[in-house]
């Protein structure tokens, strides 16, 4: 794999003009805050913000819901009806009132386990989904270790103490990170109203979110409180601006609303999002082994959009990965090399290379036929 030349202030002034006459903005010194861990995440590139101990394992109450949550939209069916079982009626903690043998769709429940944390609807989501609550912490456990979580474990999916149930700061923010990117989730989780029926009551579920940042905050979009007396207040807030999509996550702390709100001014505050590549830039043209054509280009596969702080952007560099050549059959959109960028040697974004156009292989009997069928064929 052949290594470009790596392109310094140079390439980022030539991609953004603005850095020409732009000052770079001193950046503010973190907010003090009260909690024992906390992380600030972007959730696109998944680059930390700020953290406190972001890798220190501690209990997360009632934010487990998040793994909950995102497990059950991604493998269960939202109109699905869901009987509520004796085990999930009778879960102690938080709850939405639900009753044996009551009916509703999982799309309820999950509005019943995220807006009021309910832990007896955490209890039926997981036996529909699972099969049992066992088998459906094993899910949550695999998505966990697929999402690169890899300081968590869950026992149960509602947050009850267990000296087994663990996460970290950092491994939280990337779990919701990721369910972010999941609309349904997404929509769940910043709706501050909703009302879901109750079989045998005259009047339905009317719910209101305890995510008071919905109502606080400029941009808030989500996500879930939490509390135990093992964990502490739980926070973990979500909110966009500008562009930018942040997750906040404070555990064990009092003031927990407070120090979210800081800790999201802070992001938004110091840094922006910064278009390194757009999409569809023409990086290189790569010589063709044994092709129709003798070079292909190799374009960004995406726009490559990173968080950054004003003075960061003179300290990026960007490299370009690539084959020195390429045997053809080519496919249009195959990846064929990779972008990298890199802060102070620290790798922050990646994209692929893919190939702008098909190339087909030069298939030599197949010209050498059509050479003897042209020149046995009699001119007219």
């Amino acid at each position: 794999m052949k290594r470009a030349v790596i392109f310094l202030l140079i390439f980022c002034v030539f991609m953004s003009p603005c850095l020409m006459i732009s000052k770079a903005l001193a950046v503010e010194d973190p907010p003090q805050i009260s909690a024992s861990v906390a992380a600030v995440m972007e959730v696109e590139t998944g680059r930390v913000l700020y953290g406190k101990d972001a890798d220190k394992r501690c209990p997360m109450a009632s934010t487990t819901k998040i793994m909950t949550a995102i497990t059950a939209i991604e493998c269960g069916d939202l109109s699905d009806i869901v009987e509520v079982s004796d085990n999930a009626s009778g879960v102690e903690g938080s709850s939405i009132w639900l009753e044996v043998g009551e009916r509703l769709t999982l799309e309820d429940l999950l509005y019943g386990l995220m807006l009021r944390s309910g832990n007896d609807a955490a209890v039926a989501i997981a036996e529909h989904i699972g099969g049992s609550v066992e088998k459906f912490v094993d899910m949550m456990n695999n998505k966990a270790k697929e999402i690169g979580a890899r300081n968590t474990h869950f026992v149960n999916p509602h947050g009850l103490p267990d000296e087994d149930h663990y996460t970290t700061a950092y491994d939280l923010a990337l779990i919701t990170a990721y369910a972010m990117k999941n609309p349904v989730f997404k929509q769940i989780v910043s709706t501050k109203y909703r009302k879901i029926p109750w079989e045998g009551h005259e009047w339905d579920r009317a719910m209101q979110n305890k995510n008071k940042l919905l109502w606080k905050y400029e941009g808030a979009n989500g996500v879930k409180t939490g509390y135990t007396k093992e964990a502490g207040r739980c926070l973990v807030a979500a909110a966009y601006r500008n562009g930018m999509q942040l997750v906040a996550v404070v555990l064990n702390d009092g003031p927990m609303w407070e120090d979210s709100m800081a800790l999201l001014d802070y992001g938004f505050d110091n840094f922006s999002m910064y278009e390194v590549l757009p999409k569809d830039k023409t990086i290189i043209d790569v010589p063709v082994l044994r092709g129709k054509e003798n070079r292909v280009a190799l374009k960004t596969a995406r726009p490559v959009v990173i968080p950054v702080t004003d003075e960061e952007r003179n300290r990026l560099r960007v490299e370009f990965h690539y084959p020195s050549a390429i045997e053809a059959p080519i496919a249009a959109g195959k990846d064929y090399g990779t972008v990298e960028v890199l802060l102070d040697g620290q790798t922050i974004a990646t994209a692929k290379l893919i190939a702008v156009q098909d190339v087909e292989d030069k298939n030599y009997f197949r010209e050498l036929r059509g050479l003897i069928e042209r020149w046995l064929t009699p001119a007219i």
